[in-house]
C-alpha cells in the first residue's frame, strides 16, 4: 500500500480479527485442514496485534471472532486497500464470502471509499495482490481469476496492474513480498522464482531481489509507520518459525526487522500478510 512518489506509504491503522474456537476445532477444515492448538493460535494472534500497536505505533482495530466464520482471522483476503480506497474482494470459496461483511463495515466506519465486485464471474483473494508502491501485481491462482484482476485494474487506475501466473497451492504473497521500497523478496521454490521472473519482465521499475530459503518467509509486510523520525519496519516470520531464512533477512539493512510467529495459524492456511489489513492513509474519524 502506498502513494505515488512515496513508494509504500505511511501507515496509521491496522485491522485484525480474533481467532474463533471453530477454527481451532477443525470446523474450518473444509479442505482437510488440521485442528489447531487454540491457546497457541490465540497467543500468536495476540502478539501480532501487540506488535502492530506497540512496536509499530499503529492504531489497532480488532474485529471480534465469529464462530460461523472459522477462517475469519485471514481477513487479508477480504480487501485490497490503497490510499483512501478499499476494494472488497470476492473470495473463491463461497463459504468465505460472508467474511467481507464485517470488514466492509469497519472500513466504511473509517471513512474509506468502498468499491464492490458486482461480477459473479470474478474471484479475487486479497493475498493474491502485491502492491510495490509503484504498481500492482495480481497473481492468477486457484483463488483469483482474470476477471478479478481486471477489477483491480479498474479500481486503481493510477497504477499499472500486471497479472502473474501462480502455480501450486500458494497465493502470490505466499511466494513473494516487498522487503523494502525497492526490494522484492521471494522464496526459493520454482513457483516463487517463476513468479519473480514474470514480475521482472512485466515491470518498468528496477527492483532489487533477495531469495529466501523458505517461501513462507517472503510473506512479509514492509511498513512505514506514521510517526516522525521512525524508520521503516519489516514485519516478518520469526520466533523460530523459519530459522533458515533469518540470516538472509539480515541482509535487509535499511529496515528494522520485527519478528512474529504464526506457525500454528499457518496450519489453517494463514500467511503473515493474511492476518491483518494495514491502512496507509489517515482515514476520517
Amino acid at each position: 500500500m502506498g502513494t505515488p512518489g512515496e513508494g509504500l506509504g505511511r501507515c496509521s491503522h491496522a485491522l485484525i480479527r480474533g481467532v474463533p474456537e471453530s477454527l481451532a476445532s477443525g470446523q474450518g477444515a473444509g479442505a482437510g485442514l488440521p485442528a489447531l492448538d487454540l491457546a497457541k493460535a490465540q497467543r500468536e494472534h495476540g502478539v501480532l496485534g501487540g506488535k502492530l500497536r506497540q512496536r509499530l505505533g499503529l492504531q489497532l482495530l480488532e474485529l471480534p471472532p465469529e464462530e460461523s466464520l472459522p477462517l475469519g482471522p485471514l481477513l487479508g483476503d477480504t480487501a485490497v486497500i490503497q490510499g483512501d480506497t478499499a476494494l472488497i474482494t470476492r473470495p473463491w470459496s463461497p463459504a468465505r464470502r460472508p467474511e467481507v461483511d464485517g470488514v466492509r463495515k469497519a472500513l466504511q466506519d473509517l471513512g474509506l471509499r468502498i468499491v464492490e465486485i458486482g461480477d459473479e464471474n470474478a474471484t479475487l483473494d486479497g493475498t493474491d495482490v502485491l502492491f510495490t508502491g509503484r504498481e500492482f501485481f495480481v497473481g492468477l491462482s486457484k483463488w483469483t481469476n482474470h476477471r478479478g484482476a481486471e477489477i483491480v485494474a479498474d479500481t486503481f487506475r493510477d497504477f499499472a496492474v500486471s497479472t502473474v501466473p501462480v502455480s501450486g497451492p500458494s497465493h502470490l504473497r505466499g511466494l513473494c513480498g516487498m522487503g523494502g521500497p525497492r526490494t522484492v523478496v521471494a522464496g526459493s521454490s520454482e513457483a516463487a522464482q517463476k513468479a519473480v521472473r514474470a514480475m521482472a519482465v512485466l515491470t518498468d521499475h528496477p527492483y532489487a531481489s533477495l531469495t529466501l530459503p523458505d517461501d513462507a518467509a517472503a510473506d512479509c509486510l514492509f511498513l512505514r509507520p506514521g510517526l516522525p523520525g521512525v524508520p521503516p519496519f519489516l514485519l516478518h516470520r520469526g520466533g523460530g518459525d523459519l530459522p533458515n531464512s533469518q540470516e538472509a533477512l539480515q541482509k535487509l539493512s535499511d529496515v528494522t526487522l520485527v519478528p512474529v510467529s504464526c506457525s500454528e495459524l499457518e496450519k489453517a492456511g494463514a500467511g503473515l500478510s493474511s492476518l491483518c489489513l494495514v491502512l496507509s492513509t489517515r482515514p476520517h474519524s
